[in-house]
């Protein structure tokens, strides 16, 4: 992809109530912004490593939501009314609830935080409602085993929560990674579903890169749901099931999975898809290697262009490390087919391949022993695929890598792995475009793209973060509280929360 140069405007048309001017009421007001151009407007530090994790905002109180588990476990609350200034002004701590917290959504004045069991990670979860105005417990709902992020539906009629369910250490014990769905509407009644209805597509599934571990007790228990987006619409979700290399796509008013999708392969074989491999060759080299990846995406985020659903994916990849079982290894400890790999002496040297991290139990087709394929983590890029039928639409092959690079921030350590480490997406209309923000983990960078054209995205922009940005939140100009738009990064790495606007035009 190539960046033009191009100054692309968004107009932006909020909506002004003068109490003291009826004439004015609902008058519209044009706002221009460039949405190439976010610079950091402000920053808050509330922690150190794992103090600022996802973020929510509620409009009414100006607030932002921010999990903090560095110390202790709780929500800090800041006030957003000045993003040039933003202050910690209270926490709710959730020691008494008996879990720790994972995610947070906002909707209509109610905070739903994702609690994980402190005692029995493999116990079933729970959703707390708080009021956002005096932080008063609403209500608390049970959903399945480790719910790793909860959001709401646009129409706020539903919360989500993607219940991973991971094994525990000699997985002796794997619960079923489920989805849970509470109907906001009814009481919070919670409908939690189940993969063990498309056991019997397995078959065909791992034909398309789905895969389960060699030691799952079931398939319904090998599932692990990561993350969630939801249609504008409020009437499909679209669930990763990232160390499955797959994604379920669910109907919200019949509380089912309609669809699961197995995402495939990325060839690294090719010049444009062509990666680092190497920590240890002292030189950043994107180079074609007979090599596969799983996408695995961690966050998910949709958009509809022209009556088409689109899911776009961060394909950060994601190992299975337990005591009990563990599905990765060096490439230089694994033994390769001598006839596919007649070069295998020298791949397996650390300034080549030998260092790069492998799917250890994947890539044997002949079931001989050694490898016929070599299969990795991730695909480190963004992908865009049809929301209908789960096939690709474009993938943004090398660029995040080549262009963090460019940028200064590409951390050649991180080659043996997975990359710059795509870890959130997210979507935003802004006037007539539709603009992707990329989080990057491992290079501390979001980059920003129009995808207002699903099959052809514009590079646009390269932001510095904090250390390790984990969730991106964007707050459109009508709803923040200057009425700019603001792009809100939270980094776990350095318990960092930054806040970036654009230029006006």
């Amino acid at each position: 992809m190539k960046n033009f140069g191009i100054s692309l405007l968004a107009t932006l048309f909020i909506f002004c109530s003068c109490e003291n001017d009826k004439a004015d009421n609902n008058k519209e007001i044009e706002v221009n912004e460039d949405v190439a151009s976010f610079k950091e407007v402000g920053s808050l530090k509330i922690g150190g490593e794992a103090a600022a994790e996802i973020s929510a905002y509620d409009e009414t109180t100006k607030r932002l939501f921010t999990v903090n588990n560095s110390a202790t476990n709780q929500i800090d609350i800041i006030d957003l009314s000045d993003a040039t200034s933003p202050k910690k002004i209270a926490s709710i701590y959730l020691s008494d609830y008996n879990g720790a917290s994972n995610s947070v959504a906002v909707y209509g004045g109610k905070l739903a935080v994702a609690l994980e069991s402190t005692t029995n990670k493999q116990a079933n979860g729970k959703v707390l409602v708080f009021n956002t105005s005096d932080y008063t417990l609403i209500k608390e709902i049970t959903v399945g085993a480790l719910p790793d992020m909860v959001t709401f539906s646009p129409d706020g009629k539903y919360i989500m929560t993607a219940n991973e369910g991971e094994p525990n250490a000699d997985y002796s014990v794997d619960p079923d990674g489920t989805i849970s769905i509470i109907d906001v509407t009814n009481n919070y009644a919670v409908t939690t579903l189940n993969f063990a209805a498309f056991e019997s597509q397995l078959a065909t599934l791992k034909t398309k890169g789905f895969r389960v571990s060699k030691t799952t007790k079931s398939f319904a228990a090998d599932i692990e749901p990561e993350y969630i987006t939801i249609s504008d619409d409020s009437k499909t979700a679209w669930v990763t099931l990232q160390e499955n290399n797959g994604v379920a796509k669910v109907d919200l008013a019949s509380k089912t999975i309609s669809s699961v999708f197995g995402l495939g392969y990325k060839d690294f074989n090719t010049v444009e898809n062509g990666i680092d491999v190497s920590d240890k060759d002292l030189a950043v080299a994107f180079t074609p290697w007979k090599l596969k990846g799983l996408f695995m995406p961690d966050a998910v985020a949709s958009y509809i262009v022209n009556g088409t659903p689109y899911f776009i994916t961060a394909n950060e990849g994601d190992a299975r490390e337990y005591n009990g079982y563990s599905d990765v290894a060096r490439l230089k400890s694994l033994t390769l087919d001598p006839t596919v790999f007649p070069d295998a002496a020298t791949l397996k040297t650390d300034a080549k391949m030998g260092r790069l991290n492998l799917v250890s139990t994947e890539g044997d087709t002949d079931n001989d022993g050694d490898l016929d394929e070599l299969i990795s983590f991730g695909a480190r890029s963004f992908t865009i695929w049809n929301g209908n039928s789960g096939s690709l639409v474009f993938d943004s092959k090398n660029d995040l890598d080549k262009r963090s690079n460019d940028f200064g921030t590409y951390d050649d350590a991180r080659s043996d792995d997975k990359g710059s480490e795509p870890e959130a997406v997210v979507v935003a209309k802004m006037g007539n475009k539709n603009i992707l923000f990329v989080g990057l983990e491992r290079t501390d960078t979001v980059m920003v793209y129009d995808i207002t054209n699903p099959s052809a995205p514009q590079y646009l922009q390269s932001i510095k973060t904090g250390d390790a940005p984990e969730g991106l939140l964007f707050i459109p100009a009508s709803k923040s509280p200057n009425k700019r738009s603001l792009l809100v990064v939270s980094s776990e790495g350095d318990g960092t929360v930054k806040f970036f606007q654009p230029d006006l035009n």
